[in-house]
């Protein structure tokens, strides 16, 4: 008589998704009853209706922003799989993609803080002032409707052929992608600055940013699986959607986005970006800072599925993704209370810690062979310190970095952990010389740097803010 051996599909625990989001409420509901300072936050009704008005239009522009990222990133590769793309070509879309954000991106940073309207070089221009003062103004907003347009382009495109191109695809959603890290931010800071709202505010649009974000990547994966359904087939909806989303966003920017009015020439930028980002070690370290951070959250999303289903483990994905953004949700939560609130540490300190508890989550992962929930554990914890880490570097780049150089600034620090990405992509997927294991090490190292960053940055002390050094 044969033996059934019957195989188990792990998932999580539902008590699991009840803890987080327990936990957030109460991160939210109790801090303003044990902290000394006001901390208003997105519900508060007692701010400004100016300050409220500007904070939700853009969580909700934002948010719609995140969705569209994650309608892409769900099934990726499960569209590829379908249309007959095997792991060698996948690898090969996904280091042209990265080679295309490490190439160009740092000229879309650059380019979004000045654009220059060239017809001024052949007009006779009367009011010059006028005139300069839209340099600044078209960069944040144009760069953000290029990001929109092209996820446009891919929706259009994946719909209009039956076997697009990855090339094309991957290409202008990586450059869509490097929009997306610095675009809407620098706007955000750029605009809160002009319309003089509280400087307490704009620490708390850091967290809801992390947190909206993640709650909008969770709400990505909801809609994509509702659109596709049962049916494989189905999966062009995504592109639909894609498409819906990237007109409603368009259309929102050309309506309700406002200019920020900054005078500035190349000439003017070049010279403050040389003195005040390349010649400051400051900033330099908070850089390498970010890009360390930047390359770990890049190799997790990459390898944390196949590091789960290592050995033929069966693993219900689907269910695991949520956790690690519910964790990074709670984990932005912790912001105020570190920042503002009771427990409050200064920024450098904070990032310190924490950069190193993500050092260590990595480099056990690494390390050794762990079991299915240790390992959701471990990515979790990484998870929950991105959610607060995310903030504080924002609020780091308001310290150190002027509004009008932010773009650049933040473009810039991708191009390390974008090279690196590149180099590993390459090397595991083709010459093989390198595995997983041995990336994450490198991420865990990282880390370990970064938190050696701030060490540095806190012993160099904080110099005056720079944006009272105007272009």
């Amino acid at each position: 008589m044969g033996v059934v051996i019957e195989s188990e599909v792990w998932e999580p625990n539902q008590s699991v998704y009840i803890f987080i989001f327990i936990s957030c409420f109460l991160s939210l509901f109790l801090l303003p009853y044990v902290s000394s300072v006001r901390t208003p936050n997105v519900f508060d009704l007692s701010s400004s209706f100016l300050f409220l008005r500007f904070q939700r239009n853009f969580l909700l522009l934002y948010s719609l922003s995140a969705v569209m990222e994650g309608v892409w990133s769900v099934f990726g590769e499960f569209e590829l799989a379908l249309h007959g793309v095997s792991r060698e070509q996948l690898v090969a879309f996904l280091s042209v993609g990265f080679f295309a954000a490490f190439v160009l991106g740092p000229f879309l940073g650059i380019l979004s803080d000045v654009i220059i309207v060239y017809h001024m070089l052949y007009e006779e221009v009367l009011d010059v002032q006028a005139q300069m003062e839209r340099v600044l103004v078209l960069g944040q907003r144009k760069a953000s409707i290029i990001f929109f347009m092209l996820h446009l382009f891919v929706g259009v495109w994946k719909r209009i052929t039956m076997q697009p191109s990855a090339w094309v695809a991957n290409i202008c959603l990586s450059l869509a992608t490097s929009i997306y890290a610095f675009s809407f931010e620098t706007w955000m800071v750029i605009e809160h600055e002009k319309q003089g709202h509280r400087q307490d505010g704009l620490s708390e649009m850091f967290w809801l940013m992390t947190f909206f974000e993640s709650a909008s990547l969770i709400g990505s994966q909801v809609l994509v699986n509702w659109l596709i359904g049962v049916d494989a087939k189905s999966i062009s909806n995504s592109s639909t959607a894609a498409i819906l989303l990237a007109i409603v966003g368009a259309i929102c920017i050309k309506k309700g986005w406002t200019d920020n009015s900054q005078a500035a020439s190349f000439k003017e930028y070049r010279a403050s970006f040389y003195t005040y980002v390349i010649g400051d070690r400051r900033i330099w370290l908070l850089a390498l800072a970010q890009s360390c951070v930047h390359f770990a959250v890049t190799v997790f999303w990459i390898l944390w599925a196949p590091t789960v289903v290592a050995d033929g483990r069966e693993v219900h994905l689907g269910l695991i993704y949520p956790c690690f953004l519910g964790a990074r949700m709670l984990g932005s939560t912790a912001f105020p209370w570190f920042a503002t609130g009771p427990m409050a540490f200064r920024a450098e300190d904070c990032l310190s810690c924490v950069f190193g508890v993500m050092g260590i989550a990595f480099s056990i992962v690494a390390y050794d062979y762990q079991e299915i929930g240790v390992l959701v554990m471990l990515f979790c914890i990484f998870q929950m310190c991105l959610g607060l880490v995310l903030p504080l570097l924002a609020r780091m780049r308001t310290m150190y970095v002027p509004n009008e150089l932010r773009g650049g600034m933040i473009s810039l620090s991708l191009v390390p952990a974008n090279a690196a990405t590149f180099f590993f992509l390459v090397q595991d997927g083709y010459y093989r010389n390198i595995g997983n294991a041995t990336i994450m090490g490198f991420a865990a190292l990282g880390l370990i740097g970064a938190a050696g960053c701030m060490y540095l940055l806190k012993r160099l002390g904080k110099q005056p803010h720079q944006n009272s050094h105007k272009l």
